[in-house]
């Protein structure tokens, strides 16, 4: 009996998930970046709305994460047209804000989710992993 063993190549950037980061803040932008790309992510930073906006018109991300508060407009307003679009409805949101005020976003747009900044970085990679599933 002869056994044969069939060695699959596997493109690895292929399966990995893609992930959108609306935050104005660089730190923030950059840390994320870093934690996501750690947990083999593949993600994207936009600063302002206007970058996010064409960003998606031509890519489809696995999952987006939207700051609440941003200099040319807000992710609440963001998130109810990805939700509205039936081309994006699909994509996991998740809000963040280090404003408190904010903490109730899911009663104001259809987010999957709500993180307060400063974040337990396990907890946010828990809570990313969980939407992406």
């Amino acid at each position: 009996m002869k056994l044969t063993i069939t060695t699959l190549t596997i493109n690895i950037k292929a399966m990995k998930k893609s992930i959108f980061i609306l935050d104005d803040t660089e730190d923030i932008r950059e840390v994320i970046t870093h934690i996501l790309t750690d947990e083999n992510y593949e993600v994207q930073g936009f600063a302002t709305v206007e970058e996010f906006k064409k960003g998606i018109l031509f890519a489809q991300p696995d999952l987006i994460i939207l700051d609440v508060m941003l200099p040319d407009g807000n992710g609440i307003d963001v998130c109810d047209e990805l939700k509205d679009n039936r081309r994006t409805q699909h994509i996991p949101v998740l809000m963040m804000s280090a404003n408190d005020y904010y903490s109730n976003a899911k009663q104001r747009c259809e987010t999957e989710d709500f993180i307060n900044k400063p974040f337990d970085v396990n907890d946010f990679i828990a809570r990313v992993n969980d939407h992406l599933l």
